[in-house]
């Protein structure tokens, strides 16, 4: 039996996370995620860095290039593009299932 406890936050589309809790989210310096939204793959609401928003879709994104880059060795670039393809399939399938399709 796993005796292992796990800790995990929900969160709604409208919650807003601070860069810090983005990091801490993520468990990576706070650098990390600003190279994200340098390279144009994450994009925050406010003007300053002190009060950038992240909506929380945005964690999923930046969690995900983080696996992408230290489970599978890709660069910056190709977790990017990956992540716009996960994103598109997704939009695809939703847009089959509102249409009734089977795939």
């Amino acid at each position: 039996m796993n005796d292992e406890i796990l800790n995990g936050l929900l969160l709604d589309e409208e919650c807003m996370l601070t860069l810090g809790e983005m990091s801490r989210a993520c468990t990576i310096h706070a650098e990390w995620i600003v190279e994200l939204v340098e390279e144009g793959i994450l994009e925050p609401s406010g003007a300053e860095v002190r009060h950038w928003r992240f909506a929380a879709p945005a964690l999923l994104r930046a969690r995900t290039i983080l696996h992408l880059q230290r489970d599978l060795g890709i660069n910056l670039a190709g977790a990017a593009l990956v992540v716009d393809l996960l994103d598109e399939i997704r939009s695809l399938r939703q847009q089959l299932d509102r249409l009734g399709a089977d795939y």
